[in-house]
């Protein structure tokens, strides 16, 4: 798989989640295996530009590979300079994102609202990938609404305006996150277009990766929500799709020590009071995968010193285990 000049290590994508795909969590995902994981949106807005949070979602390590950075936004001239930013301060990769459905994102029409607006698409595109010397990738979803599926008029727009590898989240718009992914519409796109296609949608095991790389004939696929407390997903799928084999899931010992290191991580990159915040939310959903604990949830999200957060969590585990 390769995107412009960069060769990906394999077809798995860490898609960028706005509060999630972090550079702790990129960097735990492509240990696992992710061949290439992307940023957190970064606003075209330049008088945010400069902020900490925008500094935090810029920050990289080689550990990770290629740089790529997702950006988002309506007005042409600012994607360009925002992405001519990002590249200054080290984007090898700049995504532009057309598949957001949240409502905060649509209202400023970016993200997935921009579908309704073919010709303002076709001038994001072409500023885009005009004013930086990197690939541009573009992630859309497969219309509006279900009576305005408009992903193979995109798809073609963005193949003519130099797009590098084109992401198709299997719903529209309208859909959210709720019923199943439309695969056949990622894959009559593919069979449309001659440049990268990655599918993306309800990824959440190597079976089902290997069913939807099969079934839409996609170059490589995305995985998002199924990343959530699994990042060792990534190992999984690699080695079913490189060699049909199949991985054994981690013990509970290897999984609580990528647990406590995820949380340290965390502290160091964010600080006390906001690595303890984001914290929270990741060990929930470790837990929902290992072992739900409601009430162990109430008392872990009252914490808020990193020594109590991993002391509890060696307890905890400590509990599980007896």
């Amino acid at each position: 798989m390769r995107i412009g000049s960069y060769s990906l290590k394999n077809r798995i994508i860490l898609a960028p989640m706005a509060g999630i795909t972090d550079l702790p969590f990129r960097r735990l995902c492509a240990h696992y295996g992710a061949g290439l994981t992307v940023s957190e949106m970064m606003s075209t807005n330049p008088q945010v530009w400069h902020t900490e949070k925008s500094k935090l979602r810029l920050a990289h390590h080689q550990d990770v590979g290629i740089n790529a950075v997702q950006i988002a936004g309506c007005d042409p001239k600012e994607m360009a300079e925002a992405a001519q930013v990002n590249v200054k301060y080290g984007a090898e990769i700049i995504d532009i994102n057309m598949g957001c459905p949240a409502k905060k994102v649509n209202r400023k029409m970016a993200g997935s609202a921009l579908l309704q607006y073919p010709d303002l698409v076709q001038q994001i595109l072409n500023a885009v990938v005009s004013a930086v010397n990197v690939p541009v990738t573009l992630k859309i979803r497969t219309g509006w609404d279900k009576d305005n599926r408009n992903c193979l008029e995109i798809a073609k727009i963005a193949e003519q305006a130099g797009i590098q590898a084109l992401t198709i989240h299997g719903r529209t718009k309208a859909c959210k996150f709720e019923g199943n992914a439309e695969y056949e519409s990622i894959k009559a796109v593919k069979q449309a277009i001659s440049i990268p296609v990655i599918a993306n949608g309800d990824i959440d095991s190597a079976q089902k990766a290997k069913f939807v790389l099969d079934y839409t004939g996609a170059d490589a696929i995305m995985i998002g929500r199924g990343t959530l407390g699994n990042p060792w997903i990534f190992r999984e799928i690699e080695n079913a799709l490189e060699s049909n084999s199949i991985e054994t899931e981690p013990s509970l010992d290897n999984k609580f020590a990528v647990i406590l290191q995820h949380v340290q991580a965390l502290h160091q990159f964010y600080g006390v009071e906001k690595g303890c915040r984001i914290a929270r939310k990741h060990v929930a959903w470790y837990l929902n995968g290992i072992q739900p604990d409601s009430v162990f949830r109430q008392t872990f999200n009252v914490i808020t010193d990193p020594k109590e957060q991993l002391f509890a969590l060696e307890e905890f585990f400590n509990l599980v285990q007896a």
